[in-house]
């Protein structure tokens, strides 16, 4: 195995120690079938199993509390879905085990997941880790778990779920590493929440032999195997003078020679604003509302509910600005009430803003409800709209806004290259941009964000992407109109610096990623940013982009 290998840091920090495998997942019962007068008494040990897993999971999410918390009980529900339950019954029902009927029930739920899109597929471990559960009550083997230790370890595992990684015990678990997740699963957020190093999507991690001695470094992405005394030393130093910028730099974001640059959160509800406070953050960048709707799928949530939850954000940045991104169902966020079921091929199809226009009433009633939600209150509110193509979807946008009483700015979503190269015309309709980075790049490159195999034509990093930035950017300064990122581009250092260099305004991130962020830009002016930028657009590949970048930013 290579000593050095590259995965994707999710976590500040260094840990050094001995690797210890996650306990093994359970094994796939067997298919075997029962006579039919037990059909009922196997219900019954279905349901007992349900139940039981259900409340242990809020057990552990009472004793976590904060964000884990939340996410425990997203988990217990999965458990007490009467859909789940009747499924369960009904493959009893013709013979199967309560076991097999179990995790066939959740394995084509699983099957469901993974195709349906990038937030849902991201909660495929959340729904693995209540069905090994519930197998393991029903078979009595070993839960899936922590492995016991009497001396510190990095946790190894092909991923983490929620309910064990919330209630790490960090004296004992230095850091962890996955061979699978991403930087938004929900082990990457209970990671950064715990101020556990983590290192995510490391190819071949699980092959790491139990015992050997890694170095994690939870920024880099890099995991040493068997690090020399020197490789240790170098890695600690790195991660002290990381620590040391972040607590040095303090206050609004900024270059080292005084260019503003607002460091703004992205959050997908009231519960991530006291971490995005914590972290310094200038105000809200991306407010996803989606999340709400999510809550049920079959029905837009009441304007009350609605009100309730936006005020509730606002309030928490007085003097701040918040930025409402309107609903954005469709492709991979399908709800029931607006999503079309029949589309070849849902990414190109009626998504954002076009479902909205197609359901005006969603619109409207939510736009009322932001501006309820505002009403009385300083903060500095915009909204936007996603997927916006051109110049008559922007405009349409605007329309419903001024309708609605709104007093906020308007802006549009640059997630569409036609939007970025049409830039301009767009601005004629509204008043600020912000960039999607994620899905700008998988329209510009004809790459879904959800197949693997083309992952590489995802990396921010790639000239072709960083064309579009700077173009949408360019128009905008040239109209005097703020132009910012909200995806998951301006979360890395580095590009946060190249951005500044393309002349983006702001960069609105994962609360955790800002501190970070904020030294980083502390440390560079605005001439070594638009240098580091126009090396990066020289470039041909993202890796020799992000060389290319560095190598300016770092004075060589």
């Amino acid at each position: 195995m290579e000593t050095t290998l590259q995965g994707v840091g999710v976590s500040h920090g260094v840990a050094v120690g001995e690797v210890r495998h996650m306990v093994t997942a359970v094994l796939e019962p067997p298919a075997e079938q029962i006579a039919p007068d037990d059909a009922e008494k196997e219900q019954q040990r279905a349901r007992r199993a349900l139940e039981a897993v259900a409340a242990d999971l809020l057990a552990r999410g009472n004793l976590a509390g904060g964000e884990a918390q939340a996410v425990l009980e997203a988990q217990a529900m999965m458990a007490q879905d009467p859909e789940l339950l009747s499924d369960v019954e009904r493959r009893i029902a013709v013979g199967s085990t309560a076991e097999r009927s179990v995790y066939d029930a959740l394995t084509a739920y699983r099957g469901l997941l993974a195709q349906a899109g990038e937030y849902l597929a991201g909660r495929v471990a959340d729904l693995d880790d209540v069905r090994n559960r519930i197998v393991a009550r029903l078979t009595g083997v070993p839960m899936p778990g922590i492995p016991d230790s009497a001396t510190p370890f990095v946790l190894v595992a092909r991923d983490l779920a929620p309910a064990d990684t919330a209630l790490l015990d960090t004296t004992l678990v230095l850091g962890f590493v996955t061979e699978e997740g991403g930087p938004t699963s929900h082990s990457a957020i209970l990671a950064r929440s715990l101020g556990v190093p983590a290192v995510v999507a490391l190819p071949g991690a699980t092959e790491l032999a139990e015992s050997t001695v890694v170095a994690v470094d939870g920024s880099s992405g890099e995991v040493v195997v068997a690090p020399t005394a020197e490789e240790r030393v170098q890695l600690e130093a790195a991660a002290e003078e990381r620590r040391a910028a972040m607590e040095a730099a303090k206050g609004p974001g900024s270059t080292s020679d005084g260019h503003r640059v607002p460091l703004l959160a992205n959050i997908g509800g009231p519960s991530e604003v006291a971490a995005a406070l914590d972290a310094g953050a200038e105000g809200v960048g991306l407010y996803r509302t989606e999340f709400l709707f999510l809550e049920d799928g079959r029905a837009a949530p009441s304007r009350e509910r609605q009100v309730e939850a936006y005020r509730s954000v606002l309030e928490a940045f007085p003097d701040g600005r918040v930025v409402v991104r309107v609903l954005d169902a469709g492709a991979d966020k399908p709800l029931e009430f607006l999503s079309p079921s029949d589309e070849p091929n849902p990414a190109l199809g009626v998504r954002g803003l076009r479902a909205l226009l197609d359901h005006p009433e969603v619109l409207q009633g939510q736009l009322a409800a932001l501006a309820e939600a505002s009403d009385g209150l300083p903060v500095h509110l915009e909204v936007m709209a996603p997927m916006v193509a051109d110049r008559v979807d922007a405009r349409a946008f605007a329309e419903a806004c001024r309708a609605a009483g709104l007093h906020a700015k308007f802006g549009a979503m640059v997630e569409v290259p036609a939007a970025a190269l049409r830039a301009r015309s767009l601005l004629r309709e509204v008043e600020f941009l912000s960039l999607g980075t994620n899905d700008l790049a998988q329209y510009a490159f004809a790459a879904d964000r959800q197949v693997g195999a083309v992952s590489r034509l995802q990396d921010p990093w790639q000239p072709a992407l960083l064309d579009l930035v700077a173009y949408a950017a360019e128009a905008a300064g040239e109209e005097e109109r703020s132009c910012g990122v909200c995806g998951e581009a301006a979360a890395d250092p580095a590009m946060a610096c190249v951005l500044v260099g393309l002349g983006v305004t702001s960069l609105s991130m994962g609360a955790s990623a800002i501190p970070m962020v904020r030294a980083t830009l502390a440390k560079h002016t605005r001439a070594q940013c638009e240098r580091a930028a126009a090396a990066a657009r020289r470039a041909d590949s993202a890796a020799e982009a992000r060389r290319a970048a560095q190598a300016v930013l770092s004075g060589e």
